[in-house]
């Protein structure tokens, strides 16, 4: 054995499956010990109190990211172990796994960043120190000393040098998926997905067309609507791959998804046969229609009514924030029936078609009109305002025939659709760790590529660790899914991460293009406007913290 070898054997700490099953054992245990902390500051006589959640959000949210980092060690070990059962854990995965732990402990015991300017710490969480002095096991402090240095992220630059990124854990018949779509974006997105967005153009309607030959709208809807039947973990799997050719065109699906489960959970039977084989087969696009001028995530205040009259409901308010709203025949709107009503409770989901648009009359229907609104990024479908005026809805539409329903109909949706915008930030998170690095291999400075140089390196290989946290947690939230187990925290959870990750690693990859990557004719100066939208939509990072904080403290005690 040449001593370069011996030294490259040398950077795997021994034992290190048992060695990161003690330290996420010892990380659970800190976990107890913040819980105890947060609820001694938010629960008031048995039950979470709504003042004091508020009043103590730092501490709160802090939780929710501890838990979603202990949630991110456990998938990683999970997915090290299921590769080693299979006999394809190689260097790579192995120093992955590692270096996931070695740096996920040392922020954990640190401080954990929850945004640029927002670092929680155990003592925020109201961890004291015995209890921070006892999560120092052996097995922690090993991989907080050792399982993450310089060498070891050199060494995974090393093995990543060829543009592999480490075994994902999936099947014969996922990783042909993944193939087919991966082949499909290469040749038909990723060469013109900057010029799009440069012109600020829609995604032309003829790859549209072949995204719904090859099934993409119809992924998760039963086969007897015409769909192919598909669990999330193949949807995943294909949102990935889209998203990190163009989120555009990974978004495509999502619009699908989230009406197709809107209808399957909460239609009628002839609302299910007459619009998913429809939404299937692309012969319908639709766009959801929520979000109101000043209501952000407070659906429960929407302001728009759907008044009945006669055979139909007039639909009169306003709405902001709706993607792909001109090219689409349908729209999942929701509205308040409920005139008396100021909550949630009052709220009615209607599927309402409209004829579609064209650049010359982009809302030509009726009692609807519509302006654009001028985005940094996630350009390909276009965002816009809506107005409606007495716009038309026949009775028959309203989502189950019964009013009042839309809020839990909306609800019972957003496990799918956070799990989907993960999948969709792995992807982004992908495509600029594979611009960085490539960038970086061609760009000489000093007589040599700048990968060779240790921090941009460096950089890159945790770029490549913590897309692989990202997407071991979103798989997890797939199969619990695919279980029928209830998954909002985990689906949270992923969602949460993911779209941090995605800017992280747009942010570090436009910083290795140095100047060019400031220059709009560089793909990354796109790809790090697409990432910024990811903590925003489907539940800001604020509010999907607040969610798996209050679901880790009340409904699981």
């Amino acid at each position: 054995m040449d001593a370069a070898v011996a030294e490259r054997e040398g950077l795997v700490l021994p034992d290190l499956t048992a060695t990161c099953l003690e330290a996420y054992n010892a990380a659970q245990h800190l976990l107890l010990e913040a819980r105890r902390g947060v609820s001694g500051m938010v629960i008031h006589g048995g039950r979470l109190d709504s003042a004091l959640l508020d009043r103590h959000q730092f501490a709160v949210h802090g939780y929710a990211w501890l838990a979603t980092y202990v949630s991110g060690l456990q998938q990683m070990l999970v997915w090290a172990e299921r590769l080693e059962e299979a006999g394809e854990l190689s260097e790579l995965e192995t120093l992955m796994l590692q270096c996931a732990y070695g740096e996920y402990l040392s922020q954990i015991v640190g401080g954990i960043p929850m945004s640029q300017v927002e670092v929680v710490r155990p003592r925020d969480m109201g961890i004291s120190d015995d209890a921070l002095h006892a999560f120092h096991v052996p097995a922690v402090a090993a991989l907080i000393r050792s399982g993450a240095p310089d060498a070891v992220r050199l060494r995974i630059a090393e093995l990543i040098a060829d543009a592999t990124y480490g075994k994902l854990g999936l099947d014969e018949t996922q990783e042909m998926i993944r193939d087919q779509f991966r082949r499909f974006c290469e040749e038909k997105v990723v060469p013109f997905a900057h010029g799009w967005h440069e012109r600020d153009e829609l995604i032309p309607l003829e790859i549209i067309e072949e995204m719904a030959e090859l099934g993409v709208f119809g992924l998760t809807i039963p086969e007897q609507y015409g769909g192919l039947g598909m669990d999330k973990m193949s949807m995943c799997i294909v949102t990935e791959e889209l998203s990190r050719a163009y989120i555009g065109v990974g978004s495509l699906g999502t619009r699908s998804e989230i009406a197709a489960e809107l209808i399957r959970l909460g239609g009628t039977d002839d609302q299910k046969e007459h619009f998913l084989p429809k939404l299937a087969s692309g012969e319908i696009l639709p766009t959801a229609v929520f979000t109101e001028p000043n209501t952000g995530s407070d659906l429960g205040s929407l302001k728009t009514r759907a008044t009945r009259d006669g055979e139909d409901y007039k639909i009169t308010g306003a709405k902001t924030w709706i993607t792909h709203a001109a090219r689409t025949d349908l729209m999942t709107l929701l509205a308040r029936t409920d005139s008396g009503s100021k909550d949630w409770k009052g709220l009615s989901m209607l599927l309402a078609e409209k004829p579609r648009g064209t650049d010359e009359e982009p809302f030509p229907a009726e009692g609807m009109s519509g302006g654009e609104i001028e985005v940094l990024g996630y350009r390909g479908m276009k965002e816009y305002e809506l107005g409606f005026d007495d716009f038309r809805v026949p009775a028959k539409n309203l989502l189950g025939r019964q009013e009042g329903q839309g809020f839990k109909q909306l609800m019972a949706t957003f496990e799918s659709a956070r799990i989907q915008t993960a999948a969709r930030a792995v992807g982004v998170a992908q495509n600029a760790l594979e611009l960085g690095q490539r960038y970086a291999q061609e760009r000489v400075q000093f007589g040599k590529p700048i990968y060779g140089f240790p921090r941009v390196a460096c950089k890159i290989a945790w770029m490549a660790v913590e897309t692989m946290i990202a997407r071991q947690l979103t798989y997890d939230s797939a199969r619990q899914k695919d279980s029928d187990r209830r998954c909002d925290i985990e689906a949270g959870m992923a969602k949460l991460l993911a779209a941090r990750v995605a800017w992280s690693n747009a942010d570090n990859a436009l910083q290795v293009h140095g100047g060019n990557g400031y220059a709009q004719e560089y793909p990354i100066s796109r790809v790090i406007c697409d990432a910024r939208i990811l903590s925003i939509f489907e539940g800001a990072a604020e509010i999907q913290a607040q969610v798996i904080a209050r679901g880790l403290l009340s409904a699981r005690n």
